[in-house]
């Protein structure tokens, strides 16, 4: 007999801040491969005796930036400590991290997933949220590893969920929305590629219906958002097997092997007490006063959720709106076209239609646009006016984003620009019925769409410079006489 089992999944999100020196001395932080290994280290982030560590100004700020994105309570006073473990990727044997009191504490972010068409939002929990250091990075080969120090000492913020998700879906769009926010407020470019942005995933399962947790596994060192969702389905699915079949879970800690699509052990699961930690001896407790805090606060832009919430009262759709706050870069371009007098309906469909496909295509951001905000919005404006038609300026704006050039001059250039006569497209329209017998007659029967061929006709006849809506409107009115 087969058990139905929820997961209960949780994530711990490594966000490498985007400081210009690392946590704890004045090497550069973000360092690129160009550079070389083992280029940018000090006898601190190197791990030499009688070194001191010196707390990062700009990085605790980041964090705090990131701790308020996150909804969560910023504590006044917290404090480091050491986090013992001996691996040759940690220099010093130990990691300086906070533990009994992080600098921010319990947060919220609400989450949007599914289909297009069913939308579904659920708010996750934010257990805290500490500043930490990073480890080196080692490379392994064969029967020998290699240890670059570049990325030791980097300022890390470790974001802890509560367990609150329960499926793949849900966590995949848990750390959609957490990377989002922490490139809106500027405290990391989370590059998964340079692994500016690591998860370790914890999942359970338990049977429907019971309140207890199951035994959980942890996944290690994920660098990538499909490599998250696919390595918590296979892990729910052998769970659920395991736990069918009469076995136990065992607590411990996994690796994912991509190629071969399944996790396989790392090491037993150590408990905090493994971990030795004790107060960090050489620095004294982080204190953020009132002053300082409501600066920070002051300085921040406004969230996305704010931003979704002011597209959706202009008229957009929910799913538009997200869109068009994926990044800030795009919804601040988004206002900007609109500054420019342009309809939010029509930015936002050029925007995240046009636009976005040929930046997709490029693989480029707004921020590389081609196409000014203002250009875009004159453009739509054109269109407004009736002086060229949606699928003229479909073209037009092609030519945009390849020279740079502006609507209206191409519009010119391209002899593109609408006939407004009203002489010249009545007399347009009435060689169209001339020559149209037969549908004139299904329109006269009731066929209303027959007017269609007509105004097909006439743009023929007018190198596509008649205005469509006008014509149509025309059309009626002269087959109705």
């Amino acid at each position: 007999m087969t058990t139905s089992f929820e997961p209960v999944i949780g994530l711990e999100i490594h966000v490498q801040l985007h400081s210009k020196t690392k946590m704890f001395c004045t090497c550069l932080n973000g360092m690129d491969e160009s550079c070389g290994p083992n280029s940018e280290i000090c006898p601190r982030c190197s791990g030499q005796p009688g070194t001191l560590p010196v707390m990062n100004e700009g990085a605790v700020r980041l964090g705090v930036r990131a701790g308020l994105a996150l909804g969560c309570q910023i504590n006044e006073v917290s404090s480091f400590e050491r986090k013992h473990y001996f691996y040759p990727d940690l220099p010093k044997g130990y990691q300086i991290t906070q533990n009994a009191h992080p600098v921010n504490g319990r947060g919220e972010i609400e989450i949007t997933f599914g289909p297009k068409d069913k939308l579904q939002k659920k708010k996750i929990g934010i257990h805290h949220a500490h500043l930490e250091e990073d480890a080196a990075k080692s490379s392994h080969s064969g029967d020998y590893s290699l240890v670059d120090f570049n990325r030791a000492g980097c300022p890390l913020l470790e974001i802890v969920s509560m367990p609150d998700l329960r499926s793949a879906d849900e966590a995949y769009a848990y750390l959609t929305e957490i990377k989002r926010l922490m490139q809106w407020v500027d405290a990391s470019e989370c590059d998964m590629e340079k692994g500016e942005l690591r998860v370790d995933v914890n999942v359970s399962l338990r049977p429907v219906g019971q309140e207890k947790f199951g035994t959980r596994t942890e996944i290690k060192n994920l660098n990538s958002f499909k490599a998250v969702k696919d390595a918590i389905n296979y892990e729910i699915a052998r769970q659920t097997q395991v736990l069918n079949e009469g076995g136990q879970v065992v607590q411990q800690t996994l690796l994912w092997d991509k190629e071969h699509g399944f996790t396989k052990p790392m090491r037993s699961k150590e408990d905090a007490l493994d971990y030795r930690y004790f107060p960090e001896p050489d620095l004294p407790p982080l204190i953020l006063r009132k002053d300082r805090l409501e600066k920070i606060k002051a300085q921040m832009p406004e969230l996305p959720a704010a931003k979704e919430a002011k597209f959706v009262a202009l008229g957009l759709s929910a799913y538009d709106a997200g869109v068009l706050t994926l990044t800030r870069k795009t919804a601040e371009y988004f206002e900007q076209v609109l500054s420019c007098g342009a309809g939010a309906k029509a930015a936002a469909n050029w925007i995240t239609t046009d636009l976005m496909g040929l930046l997709n295509a490029d693989k480029k951001d707004i921020g590389q646009s081609p196409v000014a905000a203002a250009d875009l919005a004159e453009l739509i404006r054109l269109v407004e006016s009736g002086k060229i038609s949606r699928n003229q300026a479909k073209t037009v704006f092609e030519q945009m984003y390849k020279t740079g050039e502006k609507a209206a001059a191409l519009v010119e250039k391209m002899g593109l620009s609408q006939v407004s006569d009203e002489g010249q497209l009545f007399a347009w329209a009435q060689e169209a019925i001339n020559e149209s017998p037969k549908a004139v007659a299904d329109f006269k029967k009731g066929n209303r769409a027959a007017v269609g061929a007509l105004v097909g006709a006439v743009m023929k006849k007018s190198r596509g410079k008649a205005n469509p809506r006008r014509m149509n409107e025309i059309l009626v009115e002269l087959l109705g006489k």
